[in-house]
Parts: C-alpha cells; structure tokens; sequence
C-alpha cells in the first residue's frame, strides 16, 4: 500500500443497526477496488471485515474492524463498526476517532434502534453524517418510504438525496447521480442518460442539493440568487460545510445495494469528495469537569505536537497484542520510541502497521490524520494518548454507559483461579464498556458489560487466552434493616478449669434514616461496665453487621446503644464482651421487626410506539412502577423504578418483547424494603443452608 499524506486520507466510521448490510457493503466496496478477488459472504464466514472466529460463529459482528480502501489517490480508512446494541463501545469509539459518520439503513425496515444510537454518538462528537439506504434491492425496498421514516425520526435534519435508485427491489439496477445528473447502472463504474421517465424527479432533487449547499456560507447563497447555479466543486464543498455544520443539519442521502454490488462506484466517489479530510478537524484535549473545553492547535498536521489516540486493544494468545490509533496531530514512525501522557510511561513503537480486517500491512510512516496499529506494547490500553516526552498531550476520552447486564464468575480450575484475575483485567482493559469486581457483600467476582452476547464473547476470549471459567447468576446485594426499637440482653460465662470468662451486655436497638450506615452508643452510667470494654462490645456488633442475622446480608441503619451490664473483676476480658455484645446484638435484632432491603434500578427503556403497552405491563409483573412515559424522535420512552431482582436477565426479555428494537439504561436509585412475601423464601433459604453445614 502507498503513502497518503493528511489531504489523501478520509476517515469514515460505518454505522447502523444489526442486519444493516454493512459487512456486505465493505465486502462490494473492496472487491469493486481490486483489494479482493472474490466477494465473501456472512453466511459462510468468509468476509474480511468478521475475521474472528466469535463472528464468524454467531454471523455476527462484534469489534470494529479497520477497512482502508484506496480508490482516485485516496485512501479511505473504513471502520466497520457492530450493529448489534451489545457493542456500543464499539461504535463509539469509531465515531470518536473518524472524520464522518456514515450511517447505512435498511431500505425495508427504515431505521431502528441501532441507527438512533448511533446517531447518538455522532451528535456527541459534533460529526457530519452521511446516509446511505442499503438493501434497496430487497422486496418491499421503498427509497422514499425510507427517506419520510429518517424525517419522522431525526425530525431536525434535513435530508437531501444525491444519489436516486433507478427501479426498486428486485428491478433495482443503478443510480442517478443527482449532481452530475448520469445515470450508473450495475456497480455504477460507466455513466450513462437517465431514463426520460425520472427528467422531473431528477430536476427537483437536483434544485433541492443546490439549495442544501447555497446555504452552508454567505458567498455561495450570493452567487445562488445571482445565478441560480452553483458549480459541482461548489455544490460538493457547501455540502460538505452544511454537514459539519450543527445548526444547519443538513445530512446527504446516497443509495447502494451492497450484497449485489449495485451502485458501490457512486458511493465511493462520494466518500471522496463529501467526506472532509482530517485537516479541518478540531480535536479537544481532556479537561476536568467543569473546566472549559480546550483544543488541540494547529490540528491535524505533521508539523503539529504529536498526539495518537488509541480507540481499540486486541489481545491474542498467539499474535499478542494489537493497539489501533488515530493520528490527530504530527506523525508516527516504525522503530522510534513515543510517550504515553496517560500512563506517564515510553513506549517502544516496532513495526507500524496498516490493518485491513486481520491482515497486517508493514508501513514505514503514517501521517496526520491516518489511522494504525502497532503490536506488543507493554502498557498502552484503549484511551490513551500517545506523545511526546517534550510535550505530553491527553486527548479527552469518551464517556462510556453503564453496565447492564452481569454474571458471577468462578474458575474451573485452581491453575484458572490463578489467572483469572490477570486476564478478566486484560478484556476491561481493551472493552471500557466491560466491568469486573469482586463484590464485597456477595463474596463474588462479577462480570459486568452490555448484554448477554457482550459477556458470551467476553467469556470466550477469556477462555482462548488460557483461563476456564463458570458463570452463574449473580446474587443481589440485599441488606438488612430494622423497622422499629427493641432491647436485649446477653451474658456470657465460661468456666472451664482456670482463668473464665465473664460479660454481661443490654443493649438498645433503633431504625436510622435510609443510607445512615450503623451508629454505636455508649450509654452506661455509674461504671457498670469498664471504659475498656466499650470497644470490645463494638467489635462484637461490628462482626454481625457484616454476616447479617436473618438471611446472610450487610446490616445498615440502625443504631445500637450499650445501656446497662455487669462485669466480673477477674473474669471479664475483651472476648467475653465482644461475644455478649454480638449475642445481645443478635437478639435485639430479631425482635426489631426486621426487614430485607432491596436494591431499586431507575430503568430507561426505548422502544417502537407498539410495544410501549408491552413494556409497561411486563414492568408490573416485575413490581416495577412506572414513573413517566413520553414520546423522542417516533419512539416510545418509558421510566421505571423496578427491583434488581426482577432486572437481571431484561436484555433477553426486551429483545424478545420488541424483537431486537427496544434498547435501555439501567443506574442505581436506591434501597427499599422488600415485601415479606419475597423475602421470606430468601430467609428459609439461608436459614436452610446454615443448618446443612452444621451437620
């Protein structure tokens, strides 16, 4: 592959929802190039974008692969992101790192969930999108239908149509350049006449792209009401100005069918000439919060201070680790040692490398603007910014959603338990979207990511670098309470030949305001009990709130008050208070009304109109209550407030409730009282358990 310098290079990330096309669009793109020979297929698990054999299985994309394709002396780095909703890590940190969005949607089913995410993403790094209408050769294909659902959907853009199809469905056989107003049939490589039929739908579209681009700056609006005509180079850069442009919202429209190669030649010349090159970029630096956004300057040059964003991290057993970036400022060079500003750390940069789904292309140097990869550095992990020494840079890193979706872990075996910890840190390393802990009330260690496929992969890979693991469901960290005061006492002697021990305890128990934690009092008047017993009998306390008393669980809000006790002047020591205070502790807390408390999630769910009522039942028969429902952009938004109990496995439920086009967030609210109803299996359950140990 040849050298490209900044102005040669467009960055585009491919987005959309699952089923998209999109693997198959790169798939037609490169074969119409000449990179490959033959076009793969999903099905069969030959395309070059699905190179890892979890995507090759699932026929399922799951990481963004880098694409570059050169075509007219440029090279188009593609980043062909997961439609699946799982992977949004994934597509946001390819829309971070690239220069347009481009946003392919399905021509029968319009867009979904996937494209409103997305488009999300782009919104939040303030990047032009462009949108192309694939599978228009699909029975039921509709052009038009398609455009009016994005205007119904993204009511504040404009959509202006560059490209028309000529036929639909199975007759779909070119497109009309609006622009240049030549028709391309088959992979569009040879311009012709457009059918006579199409003169008027040709000439409004045409009036409609020449208007969208007089509007992206003042000399060309002037020229347009003086002479009613831009020039193709004037159209293409108003264009592109009113893409970048957030107030103007203006979004081009191109159409392709991917899997049958129609219209690929089109789409690439626009991916040319409607995509910016990196230079015009402005890149911001990290900041803390609250602090003004500051920007790189000058922006995307060789001469500029370097500045690398890593945007994603492979690990594998045999090939090591990869670490993919972008280069926002100055350049990079094979064998030359850089800065990480992130982990105040040099690296040594060997090979630089241009990838194309998993085949590594050698490069001596990469360019401002250009993106890469570079193998087996020691500490670099996606996110971070690689420099200078002389001049450390920290690009500002995305903000990732929460988890939703978690399964406890345990090693097959010890030899795993060993590792596990190692390589659990490698996969959160390389996914930000990836979480695990060791939770500290349940005793277990806890994966964390986006759903179901999200954490299957993460286990997968675990398991092909070496490390067995088990899954199970996690248990909830419930938490004990009390509803009202109560009072115990506890004396305990012990005699057996010698010294014995002797402590006697009355303690006092209340309920605390929610989240208060756990408050001790000392009481005791008239010297009852020694002052150096009052922390013995605290220690007591302090070991049941960790181990519970009616179900196993932390204790939390209550307040505990030594009143009264007596002592012995030889046989009281530290043991025997700490024993009676906890004996007494237990006691009082039975008789206190105690309760299980419950974490409570704030739910956000957003699905087509017609599964709202859906949704909003299966939230009652969860215990949830819903707390708001409002309507974003045609789709229905519901709010709920719903036991984590009752929300655990929800991705599958809600995929299955709306057929993969509902999609939510999920964050702690608060603890609430569980209904005796639900607790009472939970308490015989432990109690149950206790018993079969002592046996």
């Amino acid at each position: 592959m040849k050298e490209y310098t900044t102005d040669q290079i467009r960055n585009v990330a491919l987005v959309g929802h699952q089923g998209a096309g999109k693997t198959s669009l790169v798939e037609a793109l490169l074969f119409t190039t000449g990179a490959i020979s033959r076009m793969g297929k999903v099905a069969e698990g030959t395309t070059v974008s699905d190179f890892d054999e979890d995507e090759k299985s699932r026929q399922l994309s799951i990481t963004t692969s880098l694409i570059p394709i050169e075509f007219e002396n440029c090279k188009i780095n593609l980043l062909d992101t997961p439609g699946y909703t799982d992977f949004q890590g994934e597509v946001k940190n390819a829309v971070r790192v690239c220069d347009c969005v481009l946003v392919a949607v399905d021509a029968v089913a319009g867009p979904e969930v996937g494209t409103e995410l997305a488009w999300q993403f782009a919104e939040e790094f303030n990047q032009p999108i462009i949108v192309v209408v694939n599978k228009i050769n699909r029975e039921n294909a509709n052009f038009q239908r398609t455009l009016d659902a994005l205007h119904t959907r993204f009511p504040d853009y404009k959509f202006i149509p560059v490209l028309l199809p000529i036929g639909e469905g199975p007759a779909f056989k070119g497109v009309i350049n609006v622009l240049t107003q030549k028709a391309y049939y088959g992979t569009g490589a040879e311009r012709s006449e457009p059918p006579a039929e199409m003169a008027d739908e040709i000439a409004s579209a045409h009036l409609a792209l020449v208007e969208a681009a007089a509007e992206a700056n003042d000399e060309l609006i002037n020229k347009y009401f003086e002479t009613q005509e831009l020039t193709p180079d004037e159209i293409r850069d108003g264009m592109r100005m009113a893409a970048r442009d957030a107030n103007l919202k203006t979004v081009p429209v191109f159409v392709a069918a991917g899997e049958a190669n129609i219209a690929t030649v089109p789409l690439l010349e626009a991916l040319t000439v409607y995509v910016s090159p990196p230079s015009g970029r402005r890149v911001a630096l990290a900041n803390e919060p609250g602090e003004e956004v500051q920007f790189l300057q000058p922006p995307q040059t060789d001469d500029g201070p370097l500045a690398a964003f890593v945007f994603k991290t492979t690990t594998d057993r045999f090939v090591g680790t990869l670490n993919y970036f972008r280069i926002f400022s100055g350049s990079l060079k094979s064998g030359s040692t850089y800065f990480n500003a992130d982990r105040n750390h040099e690296e040594r940069f060997g090979q630089l490398l241009i990838m194309r789904g998993k085949e590594q292309i050698p490069v001596n140097v990469l360019h401002a603007g250009d993106i890469g990869a570079v193998a087996k550095l020691s500490m670099t992990q996606t996110g971070d910014t690689i420099s200078t020494k002389e001049k450390p840079i920290k690009l500002r890193k995305p903000t990732y959603p929460a988890p939703i979706y978690a399964v406890a872990l345990d090693p097959k075996t010890q030899q795993d338990g060993t590792k596990m910890g190692t390589i659990l840190t490698q996969l959160v390393q390389a996914d930000p979207t990836l979480h695990w802990r060791q939770d500290p009330e349940t005793k277990q260690t806890v994966l964390e990511g986006m759903g179901d496929i999200h954490i299957s992969i993460a286990i997968s890979r675990a398991e092909r670098l070496g490390v067995g693991l088990n899954t199970s469901l996690p248990k909830v960290p419930y938490r004990e309470t009390i509803t009202k005061k109560a009072e115990a006492q506890y004396r305990h002697k012990k005699q057996s030949g010698g010294a014995g021990q002797f402590g006697e305890v009355h303690l006092r128990i209340e309920p605390l305001p929610r989240g208060a934690g756990f408050e001790y009092r000392n009481e005791v008047f008239g010297g009852a009990i020694s002052q150096s017993f009052i922390p013995s009998i605290e220690k007591g306390i302090r070991s049941v709130l960790e181990q519970g008393v009616i179900a196993g669980y932390p204790i939390v809000d209550v307040m505990a008050a030594v009143t009264d006790g007596k002592m012995h002047p030889v046989d009281s020591k530290d043991i025997a208070f700490q024993i009676a205070g906890r004996e007494a502790f237990k006691e009082a807390f039975v008789q206190a009304a105690p309760v299980l408390l419950e974490p409570l999630m704030n739910v956000r769910v957003i699905v087509p109109e017609e599964n709202m009522g859906d949704v909003i039942s299966d939230f009652t028969s969860r215990r949830g209550r819903v707390m708001g429902m409002d309507t974003e952009h045609g789709r229905s938004v519901v709010t709920a407030i719903v036991p984590l109990a009752e929300m655990q496995r929800y991705s599958n439920d809600l995929r299955s409730m709306t057929g993969g086009r509902g999609v939510y967030t999920m964050t702690f609210d608060r603890y609430e009282p569980m209904p005796s109803n639900i607790a009472q299996p939970i308490i015989t359950a432990h109690k149950a358990e206790l018993a079969a140990e002592s046996q």
